[in-house]
């Protein structure tokens, strides 16, 4: 078992005994997306399979908040917003824009990348060392930028 899935196991537990129900919900989630995951494609997931359904489900609260913005309902932002700040626990620290563009820029560099026909290469390069760190979305912006000037 990886070790984030052991941690996310331990604290489910955790949340059971302090009877802390709206954390217990948010794991259970998060622990259900794993095991729907492994049935899927009949392995075990590792620690970077695990942060990107982390990435995954940050990534849908964060639309979803601003779904719910749009349409007044300040309840439901609230409730998506603890979700997303319990998920946040298990991602890594996020990376800085000023590491963020280090980090493309030596990407583009290894990869020998010249024009957005190369942008594939350099996504490859760099999803692994920025999963759950990062927007992956911004990121394909600040390169589709460096490789269009």
């Amino acid at each position: 078992m990886s070790d984030l899935k052991q941690r996310l196991s331990d604290d489910m537990k955790t949340a059971m005994r302090a009877k802390e129900k709206d954390l217990l919900l948010t794991v259970r989630t998060i622990l259900a997306a794993i095991k729907q995951q492994e049935v899927d494609t009949r392995e075990d997931l590792n620690d970077t399979d695990v942060l990107a359904i982390l990435d995954k489900l940050s990534k849908q609260r964060r639309e979803s908040i601003s779904q719910f913005k749009d349409a007044g309902r300040d309840d439901l932002v609230a409730q998506e917003e603890m979700e997303l700040g319990f998920i946040q626990r298990y991602l890594p620290e996020p990376l800085s824009d000023d590491e963020v563009q280090s980090l493309v820029t030596d990407a583009i560099a290894s990869s020998g990348a010249e024009s957005m026909k190369d942008m594939g290469k350099v996504m490859a390069i760099l999803k692994p060392q920025m999963q759950g760190r990062a927007d992956m979305g911004k990121i394909s912006g600040i390169i589709k930028s460096a490789l269009a000037g």
